[in-house]
């Protein structure tokens, strides 16, 4: 028995909804847990500039971005700020670092959060997305055409 594929639009689509939701968590994770304030102390200790920026941006971009991405609502723009979150994360802050806040343990899931915001970036948010649905055309750059 051969299975028909489904475009890769679909599975772009799982890659952005599960990311939207692994962000979301994660701002909420944030905002219960200390509060605002209680994580611009911990962004403080790891050094990042402006901690008192910084400190309510990143939540504040996890849950209004993840959204977007979850929704695929404007996912590529948000994206392109979780590139920049998820190297500086991965790369700058946590590879000299030892566990628990470094090391391959602690970076792995930014990394994959990372792959996953550079592929809604190249090839859009893919099917299902309201930023194809309100446009009343199929979300993504790139069409694969099979036949």
């Amino acid at each position: 028995m051969r299975l028909k594929a489904l475009p890769a639009t679909y599975g772009i689509t799982v890659v952005r909804v599960m990311s939207g939701i692994i962000l979301v968590v994660a701002s909420l994770e944030k905002f219960t847990a200390g509060g605002l304030f209680g994580f611009v102390g911990v962004v403080t200790n790891l050094g990042i500039v402006v901690p008192q920026f910084f400190g309510v941006f990143i939540p504040c971009l996890e849950l209004i971005g993840g959204l977007m991405v979850l929704f695929g609502l404007g996912a590529r723009w948000a994206a392109i700020l979780f590139v920049c979150e998820f190297f500086v994360n991965a790369v700058i802050l946590k590879t000299p670092r030892q566990p628990p806040f470094g090391g391959w343990d602690s970076m792995r899931i930014d990394l994959m959060l990372l792959a996953a915001s550079i592929s809604i970036v190249l090839v859009g948010p893919g099917a299902l997305a309201l930023d194809g649905l309100l446009r009343r055309r199929p979300a993504g750059a790139l069409e694969p055409q099979y036949r």
